[in-house]
């Protein structure tokens, strides 16, 4: 399927206007650039935000609580959901996930809890990942508090992906939380870029097949540990016992075909599990769902499964 038109014509505008590749930048001028691509969006109203920190393996762990305005009736209240921003574990924060954490929130008539974990370069592998989980404990540990149920999603876009998949496996392996679902959009869940879409989406749809070099090189310099299961989760040795998900994957994307590889393998573990490619569209698209038509169907789908999996 051809590319759709509202992304072609955001391509051909970032074409129109040359700028450095976030490759030839530092970090922290990348994340800038990101910070702008993603804004807040305070046109999406919500019930009620609170920033906090929480206390964390090296430190204090910002995080972003956010209320539906109509809070579902019931015992225990609404399930949570707990997310993890994308960005290459270098890039992204609470404010370049708040639109979609918003969003979300009102879709799927549930808590939100955004998760501010350290980034690479800084904070190497497995930093990031011992945040995620440290707070998803948290999360669990404090339903009551929250107003939640003790229903517990977590979810995360591209590298939050990756974080996500990880913590459940973490939580299994650790006995940990008990986590109902998880929803991966366009997560990286393997280190090796040999698969025919890498080299299909090499340039041209704004997550290129260099950036994630660049991304990887910061995030897990030790290119031992990039097989570990925290690193790539479709490499653990089991994927058995992980609670089921969906993973939406992008035509346009170098990482469209390690997602479905995941959700393959899940499937085959016993895990119910479903990928969704969205034909058209490319990396990052529940971003633009305030924006674009072609994207508000994969937003709708993903808040349809976990307002009925938190229930």
């Amino acid at each position: 399927m051809p590319l759709a038109p509202e992304y072609q014509a955001m391509l051909a505008q970032l074409a129109e206007t040359p700028a450095p590749k976030m490759t030839d930048l530092s970090p922290t001028e990348t994340r800038e650039i990101y910070r702008e691509m993603r804004p807040v969006n305070n046109t999406i109203e919500v019930g009620s935000i609170e920033n906090r920190s929480i206390h964390g393996p090296e430190g204090d762990i910002p995080i972003r609580i956010f209320n539906p305005i109509s809070r579902r009736d019931g015992q225990g209240g609404p399930g949570i959901l707990v997310n993890f921003h994308g960005g290459g574990w270098v890039i992204g924060d609470l404010d370049t996930s708040d639109a979609v954490c918003r969003g979300m929130c009102n879709a799927a008539d549930c808590i939100v809890v955004s998760v501010d974990y350290r980034l690479a370069p800084e904070h190497v592998y497995p930093a990031a990942l011992e945040d995620a989980y440290a707070a998803t404990c948290w999360v669990a540990d404090n339903a009551a508090e929250l107003g939640g149920s003790d229903k517990l999603a977590v979810m995360g876009e591209s590298a939050g992906g990756n974080l996500a998949a990880a913590v459940t496996l973490k939580a299994r392996d650790e006995n940990g939380p008990s986590i109902a679902y998880q929803l991966l959009a366009y997560p990286v869940v393997d280190h090796d870029m040999s698969r025919p879409s890498y080299s299909d989406n090499r340039e041209g749809y704004l997550l290129e097949t260099e950036l994630m070099v660049w991304f990887w090189d910061h995030y897990c310099p030790e290119h031992s540990r990039r097989s570990e299961p925290g690193a790539s989760p479709l490499l653990a040795e089991s994927l058995a016992d992980l609670p089921p998900a969906l993973i939406l994957t992008a035509e346009f994307d170098p990482l469209r075909d390690e997602g479905h590889a995941y959700a393959d393998r899940l499937a085959r573990s016993g895990v119910a599990a479903q990928a969704v490619c969205f034909d058209g569209l490319i990396h990052d698209f529940l971003a633009t769902a305030e924006l674009f038509e072609c994207s508000r169907a994969a937003f709708d789908r993903a808040a349809a499964t976990l307002k009925s999996a938190l229930c």
